[in-house]
């Protein structure tokens, strides 16, 4: 894919070695702003220990997931009305929101969230989920690889989509929840929210799994077959 010519560089995108220069456009600055915001979400949730840090950091840590996400929606739209869709792009996006999503839900499932006095994680997430949320990923970023390496368009699907959607919806709301538990939060007309955002993760997460396998078919029937290799072994 041609890249689009830079627009907004950054302070050393003039500089390079021996010539070579790098030149970032805007879009592609908010993405690589969107995994700095995920490694300062990180740091707050590495810090959590339920029942003994501060509630605010979870308030902090639901704002930087939730400023990443507008984020998302943003850099897409600014690099398609701009003509800046780029090679680097197309790759650095998808890696960041695996990273701050997957990463996200790691912590969730950790050690910082589980109840002392009960071994209860209150998230309500485990970590077979997080393996489930983790398997997808891989899988479907496999199978696009190969597909688009064949020449053939693998873009989201609307499955891809809602799952991308539940998930950004279900961070959130797990640590806003946890953060004010003396709440309205709290209470039985409402607490029932988390778990059942969680479990509709798992389900949406499933679904587009299955989508995709649907999908690549033909992809699974091309990779199943014996290479040149294999015959004369």
């Amino acid at each position: 894919m041609t890249r689009a010519p830079a627009v907004g560089l950054l302070p050393f995108a003039s500089t390079g070695f021996s010539g070579f220069v790098m030149a970032i456009n805007v879009p592609n600055q908010i993405t690589l702003g969107r995994l700095v915001l995920a490694t300062i979400l990180f740091v707050c949730l590495a810090q959590y220990e339920h029942g003994q840090s501060s509630l605010r950091m979870l308030d902090w840590a639901a704002a930087l997931f939730i400023v990443a996400a507008v984020t998302d929606m943003l850099d897409g739209y600014l690099a398609r009305r701009q003509n800046q869709v780029t090679s680097f792009g197309r790759v650095l996006d998808p890696f960041v929101d695996k990273v701050l999503v997957c990463g996200s839900f790691i912590f969730l499932c950790g050690p910082g969230f589980v109840d002392n006095a009960t071994g209860r994680n209150v998230s309500d997430v485990s970590a077979w989920m997080v393996v489930l949320i983790i398997g997808r990923e891989l899988l479907v970023t496999s199978l696009r690889g190969f597909s688009e390496a064949q020449g053939d368009s693998f873009g989201a699907n609307v499955f891809g989509k809602a799952k991308m959607m539940v998930q950004s919806i279900t961070i959130p709301v797990i640590l806003v929840f946890q953060a004010h538990p003396d709440s309205v939060f709290a209470s039985p007309n409402v607490r029932w929210i988390q778990p059942a955002l969680v479990w509709l993760t798992v389900i949406v997460t499933t679904a587009s799994m299955g989508s995709y396998l649907l999908r690549a078919r033909n992809i699974l029937t091309e990779l199943s077959r014996p290479t040149d290799r294999d015959k004369k072994s």
